[in-house]
C-alpha cells in the first residue's frame, strides 16, 4: 500500500512535470522564469520519491490503548478526502518515542517493531515489548533495536556511508532534535556515528525550519572530497536535497585548490597571524613616491609629491572602507590637489569653480596621471594581491615583518606557474574582505548597455510603426508595449536553486552551517567559516584526540573563543558502535599517551578476530601487503578494504598493489571509493570506514606528523571488523596489545 501510493505520487508528479514543460505562454521573461521555478520543483520532488524508496518503511509503535504509527523517511497520506496518514515521517514530534522510548519510560508505547526492507520486500522483524518486565531486565541503558543495529554494523561497508534513521539511538536522538539556535559542539570519539548525527540533526532542521533554512540553504563542511563523496546520498535518502556539501578549499568561487604543500607551511598559512599579514599586504600596495613624480598635461606640469600622496592615502584610510572601495576617495583627493595646483599656477583668483571642474575633468581623462594614479593605489583582485605577495621575497618580507621569521617566509614563497593550495583560499577570503569591490563601474556599464538596448527596441518600434499598409483601426506593437517593456522582454531569467546560487556567491551567508571534522580547520579557515554564518546557527561535530593537521585545535574552547566567547554548548557521543571491542582495546592505548584522562567511547560488540601485526624483512613490504590485501578480500567478501599508508610511501604502495586480481585504487580527485581496496593516507581516511584495515609502517605514520600518534589513532579506528598492521621496524609501543603473528598464521 505504501508503495503504491510513492507510484501514484511519481505518476502524479511526472504528469505535472511534463505539463509545465509543454505549457504554451506569452513567452515573456516573467512567464518562462515560473515555468522554470515549477518544472525544478517537480524534479526536485521526482528526486526525492526516487532517493528515498530504498528502506521507506522501517519501524510501527503500537501503543497502549490500540493505536498504531508506522514511521519512514518521509510523511504519506491516502489520497482520500481526509488524507489519512499512511506513513509518519521520522523527524515528527509524534515519531519520537520510535527512538526514546525505553521499558523504563515507555512513552505509551507498547511495542516497537523494527522492519527492514530489501527492494520493496520485508526481510527482517524484530519486536521490542516495552513492559516492566523488561525494563527491570534491560536497565535504562540498553540499546533502542539491538537487533536491528547490529545487523547495520556488520552488513558490509559499499565506498558510501548509509543513513542510520532507523537505528538512531536516544544520545543521537537528543541531539538530533537538539534546538537549531548558537553552536552546537558535539564531541565524540572513533564510531560513535558523530557525522551520522550531523547529517540527520540537519535533515530534522530542514523538516523543523523549512521557511527559514529554505531562504538562506545550508552548507556542510569535510575535510576533502573523498569524505563528501563518502557521505554524498546520505540527505538525499532522507528526502533533502538541497544543501551544499564543500570543503573549505572549495569555498572560494571560480578557484580549483588542489596543488600541495609540505604541511608546515600550510600551517604557517592558517596561523591566526596571517590577518595581520594580509592586513599589511594591502597597505603596502598603498604605495607613497619616493621621489617627486613630474607629469605633463596639455603644456601644464604637475608635480606629485610624498606629503600629496601621503595626505590623500590618509584621507581615504580614515574611511575604513575596504582597500578598492577607498581608491576613490584616494583618487578624488589627488585630483583636488593637483588642479589646485594648476590653479595656482594660473591664478586660482582668476578662475570660478566651471574653469577648475574643466582643469579636474582634463587630469582625469589624461592616460598619464590615471596610470601613475593606479601605480600609487592600484585596484587589485584577491588573486593578484596573493601571487605578487608569495613570488616576492620583497614584498613578503615587508608584510610579514615582526610576524614571521625569515626562514618561514621563504618556506611560503611560491612560482607564478604554481596553482593554489586549500590553505590558500582563506587568505584568498581575507584578501577578498580587505580589497572589497568598487562597482560603479561595473554598474555603469550594465546601465550603459541597458540604455542602449532601450535605444534599440524603440527603434525597433519605430519601424513597424511606419507602416503604412496597416490598418488605423488596428491596435499597434506601440499601443501595447513601450520600448523600456519590449526591451525587458528580451533579458534572459533563469531560475537556479538556493543552493547553486549559494554556492556560485562568495558573500553569500547561511543559515545553518555543519563542519565535520571541525577539530582540523586552522584559524583562517575558521574565520572563512564565520563570515558564512553571522547568526552562528551551527553544528560542529569532532574529536580533539583525532586533531591531525599542525595548525588544528587543541581545545573547542581555543577554537570558540574568538567568536562566541563561552557562548556555546557541548555534547558529547560516548558509545562506539562502529570498531569492535577487541580493537578498541588497542586504540585506548594509543587515546591514553596521547591524553592520560582522554577515555575511549565504550564498543557494544566483539566480533572474535583480534587484532594482528606481521613484521617483514626490509625490502619485502609490497609483496607482503599483496598477499594481505588478498587475504582481506577473501575473509570480508564484498565489503571494503582499506590499505593506509604513510604519506610518503602512498604512490609506491599504489603502484605496487595495482596488477593485484583484487580492485585496488586511491580515491582520486572524484573522492570515489568504489574500488574493494582502497590505498589512503590517515589524512584522506578521516571520518571514513572499512570492513578490513591494513596499517602499513605505523612508525613512519607517526613521525610524519608533528601529532603523529593522533594520526595512528585514527588509523586503528577505521574499522568495523578487522584490523592488521604490517610493518618492517619496530612497532610503536602503543601497538603492543596486537597479536604478533607470522605469514604461516591463520586467523580467520
Amino acid at each position: 500500500m505504501l508503495y503504491g501510493r510513492v507510484d501514484e505520487l511519481r505518476k502524479e508528479t511526472t504528469a505535472r512535470h511534463a505539463a509545465v514543460l509543454g505549457e504554451e505562454h506569452a513567452g515573456t521573461p516573467q512567464a518562462w522564469l515560473e515555468r522554470d521555478i515549477a518544472a525544478a520543483m517537480y524534479a526536485e520532488e521526482l528526486t526525492r520519491l526516487r532517493d528515498v524508496e530504498e528502506g521507506l518503511y522501517f519501524g510501527r509503535l503500537d501503543l497502549e490503548g490500540g493505536g498504531r504509527r508506522h514511521i519512514g523517511r518521509l510523511g504519506l497520506a491516502d489520497d482520500s478526502n481526509d488524507y489519512e496518514p499512511l506513513l509518519m515521517d521520522w523527524r515528527a514530534p509524534a515519531a519520537r518515542p520510535f527512538y526514546t522510548a525505553t521499558a523504563a519510560s515507555p512513552e505509551n508505547v507498547r511495542m516497537r517493531r523494527h522492519v527492514r526492507t530489501r527492494a520493496r520486500k520485508v526481510v527482517t522483524l524484530d519486536d521490542e515489548v516495552l513492559d516492566l518486565t523488561a525494563a527491570e531486565n534491560a536497565g535504562t541503558g540498553s540499546l533502542t533495536g539491538e537487533a536491528a543495529l547490529l545487523a547495520a554494523m556488520n552488513r558490509s561497508r559499499t565506498g558510501r556511508m548509509t543513513d542510520i534513521v532507523a537505528t538512531i539511538q536516544q544520545e543521537q536522538d537528543r541531539i538530533i532534535r537538539s534546538p537549531r539556535s548558537g553552536v552546537l559542539v558535539v564531541q565524540g570519539g572513533p564510531g560513535t556515528g558523530k557525522t551520522a548525527v550531523a547529517l540527520h540533526r540537519t535533515a530534522y532542521l530542514l523538516y523543523t525550519h523549512r521557511d527559514q533554512l529554505a531562504k538562506r540553504g545550508t552548507l556542510v563542511i569535510g575535510p576533502n572530497p573523498t569524505f563528501l563523496h563518502y557521505i554524498s546520498q546520505v540527505l538525499p535518502s532522507l528526502g533533502e536535497t538541497g544543501v551544499v556539501l564543500s570543503t573549505v578549499a572549495e569555498l572560494y568561487p571560480g578557484i580549483t585548490a588542489t596543488r600541495q604543500e609540505p604541511p608546515a607551511v600550510a600551517a604557517l598559512k592558517g596561523d591566526a597571524a596571517m590577518i595581520k599579514l594580509m592586513a599589511a599586504a594591502v597597505k603596502d600596495r598603498q604605495s607613497v613616491p619616493r621621489k617627486p613624480i613630474e607629469l605633463q598635461i596639455d603644456r601644464e606640469s604637475v608635480v606629485i609629491d610624498r606629503a600629496m600622496v601621503t595626505q590623500a592615502r590618509g584621507r581615504a584610510r580614515r574611511s575604513r572602507r575596504p582597500h578598492n572601495e577607498a581608491k576613490s576617495i584616494f583618487i578624488r583627493e589627488m585630483l583636488g590637489s593637483m588642479t589646485l595646483q594648476i590653479a595656482d599656477r594660473l591664478g586660482r583668483h582668476l578662475l570660478d569653480r566651471a574653469d577648475l571642474d574643466e582643469i579636474r575633468e582634463e587630469l582625469a581623462s589624461d592616460d598619464g596621471v590615471r596610470a601613475t594614479l593606479d601605480e600609487l593605489w592600484p585596484t587589485l583582485t584577491p588573486e593578484r594581491l596573493l601571487r605578487e605577495l608569495f613570488d616576492s621575497p620583497k614584498r613578503l618580507a615587508t608584510a610579514a615583518r615582526r610576524l614571521y621569521t625569515e626562514e618561514q617566509c621563504a618556506a611560503m614563497l611560491r612560482s607564478d606557474g604554481d596553482g593554489w593550495t586549500p590553505a590558500d583560499i582563506p587568505l584568498l577570503d581575507e584578501a577578498a574582505e580587505l580589497l572589497g569591490e568598487d562597482t560603479r563601474a561595473a554598474r555603469k556599464q550594465e546601465e550603459q548597455a541597458r540604455r542602449a538596448e532601450i535605444a534599440y527596441a524603440q527603434g525597433v518600434l519605430d519601424i513597424l510603426d511606419m507602416e503604412e499598409d496597416l490598418d488605423p483601426e488596428l491596435l499597434r506593437a506601440v499601443d501595447i508595449v513601450d520600448a523600456h517593456q519590449l526591451a525587458s522582454r528580451q533579458e534572459e531569467r533563469r531560475y537556479e536553486t538556493t543552493a547553486a546560487r549559494a554556492a556560485a556567491d562568495r558573500t553569500w551567508t547561511y543559515g545553518h552551517v555543519v563542519v565535520d571534522e571541525a577539530q582540523e580547520l586552522s584559524a583562517m579557515a575558521w574565520r572563512v567559516l564565520m563570515r558564512r554564518c553571522p547568526s552562528k546557527s551551527m553544528t560542529l561535530v569532532g574529536d580533539v584526540a583525532q586533531t591531525g593537521s599542525q595548525g588544528g585545535a587543541d581545545s573547542w574552547s581555543q577554537v570558540l573563543g574568538p567568536y562566541v566567547a563561552e557562548r556555546w554548548r557541548l555534547e558529547e557521543l560516548t558509545v562506539n558502535y562502529r570498531t569492535p571491542a577487541e580493537i578498541m582495546t588497542v586504540a585506548g592505548d594509543v587515546a591514553a599517551a596521547i591524553d592520560p584522562d582522554l577515555r575511549a567511547p565504550r564498543s557494544v560488540r566483539e566480533t572474535g578476530v583480534p587484532p594482528w601485526s606481521l613484521r617483514v624483512p626490509a625490502g619485502t613490504t609490497a609483496k607482503a601487503l599483496a598477499d594481505l590485501v588478498a587475504e582481506e578480500v577473501a575473509e570480508v567478501g564484498d565489503g571494503r578494504i582499506a590499505v593506509l599508508v604513510p604519506a610518503a610511501r602512498l604512490d609506491e604502495l599504489t603502484t605496487a598493489l595495482a596488477d593485484e586480481p583484487s580492485s585496488v585504487a586511491t580515491p582520486g580527485a572524484s573522492g570515489d571509493l568504489t574500488a574493494q581496496t582502497t590505498v589512503l593516507t590517515v589524512g584522506q581516511a578521516k571520518g571514513l570506514e572499512f570492513d578490513s584495515v591494513l596499517v602499513v609502517e605505523p612508525q613512519l605514520i607517526v613521525d610524519e606528523s608533528p601529532r603523529g600518534l593522533n594520526d595512528l589513532y585514527v588509523a586503528v579506528t577505521r574499522t568495523t571488523r578487522r584490523l592488521g598492521v604490517l610493518h618492517t621496524d619496530d612497532l610503536p609501543d602503543v601497538l603492543s596489545g596486537l597479536h604478533a603473528r607470522d605469514a604461516a598464521d591463520d586467523l580467520g
